[in-house]
């Protein structure tokens, strides 16, 4: 059997080639939550109706998540080096035709491209990561990958807000997509030059899974069309998907069970959920996601609509968790090698605490002063947040062979979709039924928070029964990584000391 090369390049080139992959990821996710303060300049300046603004936002995140998994298989079977640059080159494109967009509808057809080619890009980064690092450096560069989609998604509101007060209300909104041509290019350059031509991860030539695509494809969008829609989709037949979507995701694992008995190369390698960090690691980020994300989505709303804040005012109120997330983040990557799943506890633990925080801020403290008043919760829950997603990506990748690391990575990152949908679709549905009932009060906050709480406490129970497993089966784990990296050539090395 092939053996597959993983050495990494040389220091000096393949940190730079990691800032490459981490600049691609922060724009890509930073286009998930900026988009979210230039809607009334959209309707404002394009004319923009209600369902045109919702699938601004929501047609990113669907196709978003659609097209992970198999992106993630085609950078295994092609190279993730032609991957990346292809779905950067694509999504910097495609932002510029958003930005250039003459109507809202040509406008939601660019948003749909830009979001499948930040799917492109982002399984290809948690997989060159797998290429490139090995042992506790691995874990340092995802502590910064952590420390970016913390950033990204919590600077979105502020350089949104940014952006629309410096050039007007009427032309705001394209430049939140102009933005991010002139970093698109020069990281498209800087990968060029600096992204390692590792040959392709499988080490042989494969058949790609599109029967398994079209099944995943339509398991997604029946699972998340309702969520994202929920708001713009009266009545309830909607969540009549639901169903038919666990019924496709049930065809998909069928399907995919059959293509590993005939020895047919599957889009996702259904062994990897033997792997118990595999499989706890990824309902942890899913779980973790729908509440973490739905934050800055209600608390946001709640600065505007309830306080009077502006739209730069609120972004620069959750300025402390994103800081505070990307310090955690880095932090918990040097940290994970010693302390694994313990260091994800005590995350989730400070996020708990943080958001409880600040629902006790908003009862005590006049509403005028409530962005000063949250800073210190928002710094102890942004915290626990980058404990948290850094060393759970890389408790969750840590084992998986570097020949399945792309769709491990797309499989995890399409339960994060996944969850801030569904966190998005529940916390809002909490906050908007008190704001209707009893005006946008300051119990709709504590309400929708306290939902994004009881996310965050599930995904702590995951931890904790993780940890315990550990701890009563310390050699499971290392036996069947062992098993897997023998079958399949991978000298990939531990990263976390077994039973921590």
């Amino acid at each position: 059997m092939t053996t597959v090369q993983t050495r990494p390049a040389p220091d000096n080139r393949r940190w730079k080639a990691l800032a490459v992959c981490l600049t691609a990821g922060f724009i890509s996710l930073l286009d998930t939550s900026i988009v979210n303060v230039a809607l009334p300049s959209m309707e404002h300046g394009l004319a923009a109706s209600e369902a045109a603004q919702s699938w601004v936002v929501s047609g990113y995140a669907l196709a978003f998540g659609l097209v992970l998994v198999p992106a993630g298989r085609l950078g295994d079977m092609h190279g993730r080096r032609r991957a990346f640059l292809a779905g950067l080159a694509v999504f910097t494109l495609a932002s510029a035709a958003c930005g250039l967009a003459p109507s809202a509808s040509w406008l939601v057809v660019f948003r749909l491209i830009q979001g499948a080619a930040a799917g492109m890009v982002a399984p290809q980064t948690s997989g060159l990561i797998q290429q490139m690092f090995q042992g506790a450096e691995r874990a340092k560069a995802f502590g910064l990958l952590g420390s970016v989609i913390g950033i990204s998604t919590a600077a979105g509101p502020l350089a949104g807000g940014l952006l629309i007060d410096a050039v007007g209300t009427d032309d705001g909104w394209r430049w939140v997509f102009f933005v991010n041509l002139p970093i698109g290019v020069a990281a498209f350059g800087a990968g060029l030059r600096l992204l390692p031509r590792f040959p392709a991860s499988t080490g042989k030539r494969e058949e790609f899974d599109l029967f398994g695509v079209l099944l995943l494809g339509s398991a997604v969008l029946a699972l998340m069309l309702p969520l994202v829609q929920e708001q713009q989709w009266t009545g309830r037949l909607k969540w009549a998907l639901l169903p038919v979507g666990a019924l496709l995701l049930a065809s998909f694992w069928a399907w995919e069970r059959r293509q590993g008995r005939l020895g047919r190369a599957p889009l996702v390698d259904l062994e990897l959920f033997s792997l118990r960090s595999f499989t706890f690691g990824s309902l942890i980020s899913l779980t973790y996601f729908a509440g973490f994300t739905t934050v800055f989505f209600v608390y946001s709303l709640f600065l505007q609509n309830t306080v009077g804040y502006s739209a730069l005012a609120a972004g620069v109120s959750v300025l402390p968790f994103a800081a505070a997330s990307a310090v955690g983040a880095a932090v918990g990557g040097r940290l994970v090698t010693r302390h694994g799943r313990k260091l994800v506890v005590i995350g989730l633990t400070g996020v708990a605490v943080g958001l409880l925080g600040v629902i006790v801020a908003v009862q005590l403290v006049p509403l005028e002063s409530v962005g000063w008043a949250t800073a210190v919760p928002m710094v102890v829950g942004g915290i626990g947040s980058g404990l948290t997603v850094s060393p759970n990506t890389t408790l969750t990748l840590t084992r998986v062979p570097v020949q399945r690391a792309g769709a491990a990575g797309g499989v995890l990152q399409t339960g994060q979709r996944i969850g801030s949908a569904a966190g998005i679709a529940v916390v809002g549905a909490v906050y908007f039924a008190h704001a209707a009932a009893h005006g946008h009060s300051v119990t709709a906050i504590q309400l929708g928070l306290l939902t994004a709480v009881g996310f965050s406490l599930i995904a702590l129970l995951l931890a904790v029964a993780d940890l315990r497993e550990r701890r009563l089966h310390p050699d499971a784990e290392r036996a069947v990584g062992a098993v897997r990296r023998g079958a399949e050539g991978d000298g990939a090395e531990e990263t976390v000391r077994p039973g921590a």
